[in-house]
């Protein structure tokens, strides 16, 4: 595999060149206002962050688990209970975690990431490295604009 690829997806996944790194987002949001929900925003940052958790752990399962079994769809990747100050850093530990260990599966040069996955219909760990970086930025956009609408509107978190 070429080291360039591997070089541009570790960077994709660092959140380096156009997005945010997904670290900085999450250590910086203000912990009172996880479940501030904005004015026509279907979802709190708290549960965007639980889906992100949710979604991403699910495709690493799909990557590396044997027996892999789907959640149910969409309710399995969505966690609407509400969460506290250390529900919220053990979801923001697990996601950190969950992207070490992609960083680890990409860095890895005997890893062929052109290889269709055991759990796939062809998909490669390529493609759902690709998959993970789309939809946590995605994702982190969403977290990141709650964020500013709750500092603009000088709001009491």
């Amino acid at each position: 595999m070429n080291t360039q690829i591997r070089e541009n997806l570790l960077e994709l996944l660092d959140g380096k060149s156009a997005h945010i790194a997904l670290e900085t987002a999450l250590k910086g949001f203000p912990i009172n206002g996880i479940h501030t929900r904005i004015d026509r925003s279907p979802h709190t940052a708290w549960e965007l962050v639980e889906h992100i958790r949710l979604a991403q752990s699910d495709i690493i399962e799909y990557c590396c688990g044997d027996g892999y079994a789907a959640p149910v769809f969409p309710e399995g990747y969505w966690n609407l209970e509400a969460g506290g100050t250390i529900n919220w850093q053990n979801s923001c530990d697990e996601i950190i975690s969950g992207l070490h260990k992609l960083r680890e599966l990409v860095a890895n040069e005997s890893a062929d990431l052109l290889a269709p996955l055991p759990n796939g219909a062809g998909h490669t760990l390529f493609r759902e490295i690709l998959v993970i970086a789309d939809h946590n930025s995605y994702h982190l956009g969403q977290i990141m604009l709650i964020r500013r609408m709750i500092e603009a509107d000088g709001r009491e978190v």
